[in-house]
């Protein structure tokens, strides 16, 4: 990796715990919480290529919501509106990963933002929440297409708004199917491999893998 001008992130996952939200699940449906942090973010997922192949486009918060209700009804849990729309809020409350304010920190020299499948309204309630607004230049959302990554035009957004060649910019996800769209786009690629999973078989690689943003730090010094 050479002539990095500019870091851009993927939110959820990456710099932000989706399973955050266990605390609140187990609240309401004891011995549960982790069971539907794992099913609700991977039907969220499938939802977001689901409709971006039928062409219905729907923001980030209605396909979470639609994945939380989906989950509870797959383990058979009986619910009500208030509790789903209360264990969905806290996805404007996740908290980043231990690191992230750190490695932020030491990273601003370079141009930083978020590039994100999440609506915008969602993400900056999220940074501002973990107090972490004043650090991106911009917090870019999928809405402005309407479809979601791995869709090439949505990595077009970040050169377009940052004012910085693909080729300058480094792109990082904890999502391999992320990081590989990323790679095929043009992007300087670092994939954060936090828990030893395996590189999806797409016919390309990273060109950076770490465990936590701590090694980023070090390797751009």
């Amino acid at each position: 990796m050479q002539n990095i001008k500019a870091i851009v992130f993927d939110a959820y996952g990456t710099l932000f715990d989706v399973h955050t939200v266990v605390e609140k699940c187990e609240q309401y449906f004891p011995t549960q919480g982790k069971v539907i942090s794992q099913i609700w973010r991977q039907k969220q997922l499938e939802y977001t290529w689901l409709r971006s192949l039928m062409g219905r486009y729907e923001d980030f918060w209605h396909v979470t919501s639609d994945a939380l209700t989906f989950t509870l009804k797959e383990l058979g849990l009986e619910t009500n509106d208030d509790i789903c729309t209360d264990i969905l809020k806290e996805y404007l409350y996740l908290k980043p990963y231990p690191e992230v304010p750190y490695a932020l920190n030491e990273l601003k020299n370079h141009t930083l933002a978020i590039l994100s499948n999440g609506s915008l309204e969602m993400l900056n309630d999220m940074v501002q929440n973990a107090g972490l607004r004043e650090v991106f230049s911009n917090v870019i959302s999928v809405d402005e297409l309407k479809i979601f990554k791995p869709f090439m035009g949505v990595y077009q957004l970040a050169p377009a708004k940052l004012g910085i060649r693909k080729e300058e910019t480094l792109f990082i996800s904890s999502n391999s199917w992320d990081a590989t769209g990323a790679k095929v786009f043009g992007f300087q690629v670092c994939w954060i491999n936090r828990f030893n999973k395996t590189f999806d078989e797409l016919n390309t690689r990273p060109d950076l893998i770490i465990k936590s943003l701590d090694e980023l730090v070090t390797y751009i010094r």
